[in-house]
């Protein structure tokens, strides 16, 4: 089911039309669709809010199906409640997600949010049957979109699993734990990205006010070459979906990235710039602070 989902070209023109709309409903947010798109994404957390909101209509209608079969009725009618407002709240974070991901995992995610779409109608048409006391019909309605929540989880799995949407693309096992020269010095000009390689990682590095700063070059969303994006007010953004990222310490400032730049160490000897992975803190005294970047030697 999942190949013939993520080999059936068909699903692009929807999907594209969709992606419009939503581009162009987040544009009308104006100066305020930064901070909606941190809230939604996650940003504030540190974690994609999708993925755990989704638990919610799963466990309320598992709830609701188990109090149907023990006869509590109006128990019930409240589970499939509090599912449905999960629901809603997950399908507008699913949604905000899925517009930022790209072939066979947006055919995936489109099929996914569709089903959940169905499911959540069945659900709203039970929960009001319910409330007319025709339990009958709710029940009816309520058993019809269950399994189409469980195929949908199914198909949400594989968007993190087999995609990794939604999951940090950066990988720290690869940085060196010692100093290594990446470029000279005289080659890294002020205010303007340059990618070097580290070990076995690509990382980007940025001359800014007297320092000297490195990440890594894939932006933890999906990988996308911070090196070729733009820097502002201490910050770099990346090209492909704008997150952009601290220089000092890596954190996400704007999504659809959550997770931080992971940030090196960096020192100038000999005329050379030399990065290594940032060492981790256990513990420190009140007061201290690890630092990431040194000062640019005259």
């Amino acid at each position: 089911m999942l190949d013939a989902i993520e080999g059936d070209g068909r699903l692009d023109r929807p999907g594209h039309r969709l992606e419009q709309g939503l581009a162009f409903t987040e544009n009308l947010l104006g100066v305020t669709r930064g901070r909606a798109r941190g809230l939604l994404h996650g940003v504030w957390l540190g974690h994609p809010v999708h993925p755990f909101l989704t638990d919610v209509p799963i466990g309320s209608w598992t709830m609701a199906l188990v109090l149907d079969l023990t006869g509590q009725k109006r128990a019930a009618r409240t589970a499939v409640g509090v599912g449905l407002a999960g629901a809603l709240a997950a399908a507008v974070t699913g949604l905000h997600d899925w517009q930022y991901t790209h072939d066979n995992a947006r055919r995936v995610g489109l099929v996914h949010g569709t089903l959940n779409a169905l499911a959540l109608g069945l659900y709203g048409w039970s929960w009001w049957q319910r409330g007319r006391e025709r339990h009958l019909r709710g029940l009816l309605a309520a058993l019809l979109g269950y399994p189409l929540i469980m195929v949908s989880g199914y198909l949400g799995g594989a968007l993190t699993y087999n995609h990794r949407i939604g999951v940090d693309q950066t990988d720290r096992r690869l940085e060196p734990r010692r100093f290594t020269r990446v470029l000279a010095e005289r080659d890294l000009t002020d205010g303007r990205p340059h990618r070097a390689r580290a070990g076995g990682v690509d990382v980007v590095l940025v001359r800014s006010d007297g320092r000297i700063h490195a990440l890594e070059d894939a932006c933890p969303h999906l990988g996308g070459p911070l090196s070729q994006g733009w820097l502002r007010d201490g910050s770099i953004t990346c090209p492909w979906h704008g997150s952009a990222f601290e220089l000092h310490s890596g954190e996400s400032l704007n999504g659809p990235a959550v997770a931080a730049a992971p940030c090196l160490q960096t020192r100038v000897r000999d005329g050379w710039i030399e990065v290594r992975r940032a060492p981790t803190v256990v513990s420190a005294p009140p007061g201290s602070t690890l630092v990431h970047q040194q000062e640019v030697r005259p």
